[in-house]
């Protein structure tokens, strides 16, 4: 049997997700991620997990489609099984995200559908879909972002999925508590990554503008993120819940 707690990271392929797995490792916890489409990029995180001497497995997920869930946690059980000795996993990390930028009189239903399907229906049903293989005790980190407390032009579709994550999280919370289930939220500022097509890494202006209206003077960059999730997920953390853990160095104080 596994002696390591186990932590499902979505969208754990690249990214912030990628580093969440990465740090769960480092505190010596196994890692299930999932991937959308490249299975190339999961497999490349899957190696270095192993690298740092802890067990992995990489599963396909569409974390928009409600309708595959059943068959995901199918895949879960099997993973859990026969890679990990286990019955459940502890730590469930609901990270699996894409960006939007239009502004509010452009949006289209298509796009809210989207973007609310993956950030908010997605985690909704796949949180409650999770919960007979979560263990007691184990905990629900979501994440956020810093654009549910501040506003840019271009984000209201985004950040009003953000904001109900948040707000979903407290119930979680609430309703969990008897099986000693903690739920929080991560919110990330504005991180060098390729989310949102790479904006904040790749366009200088907006760079200079983000590290302008943060206190500590740069923008994010993801080792930033990661080690706030496994701290969420670590003993230390046990009497921490419901909460909002902005992780933005200080964005528009």
């Amino acid at each position: 049997m596994s002696t390591s707690k186990i932590a499902l990271v979505t969208g754990g392929s690249r990214g912030l997700g990628k580093n969440m797995a990465l740090s769960l490792a480092k505190k010596g916890l196994d890692v299930i991620l999932t991937y959308h489409s490249k299975s190339a990029e999961a497999d490349g995180v899957v190696a270095e997990i192993h690298a740092l001497g802890q067990k992995a497995v990489a599963l396909q997920l569409d974390a928009a489609n409600t309708t595959g869930f059943d068959d995901f946690f199918d895949r879960v059980a099997a993973a859990l099984r026969e890679t990990f000795g286990a019955e459940y996993f502890n730590f469930l990390i609901n990270n699996a995200g894409t960006g939007l930028h239009a502004a509010f009189a452009d949006t289209t239903e298509a796009q809210f559908d989207e973007v609310m399907n993956i950030h908010l229906k997605g985690p909704f049903f796949l949180t409650q879909k999770a919960l007979p293989l979560l263990a007691d005790g184990g905990r629900i980190v979501n994440v956020s972002s810093g654009l549910a407390r501040f506003a840019l032009p271009g984000s209201s579709a985004y950040a009003a999925m953000k904001g109900a994550v948040e707000v979903l999280t407290r119930y979680q919370a609430k309703e969990l508590g008897a099986r000693g289930i903690a739920a929080n939220v991560v919110a990330p500022g504005a991180i060098e990554t390729d989310f949102g097509g790479g904006a904040v890494r790749d366009n200088a202006q907006l760079n200079a503008f983000v590290a302008s209206q943060t206190a500590l003077g740069r923008t994010g960059q993801p080792d930033d993120i990661g080690g706030v999730v496994a701290f969420l997920c670590s003993e230390e953390a046990r009497w921490v819940n419901a909460q909002r853990l902005e992780a933005s160095g200080g964005m528009f104080l």
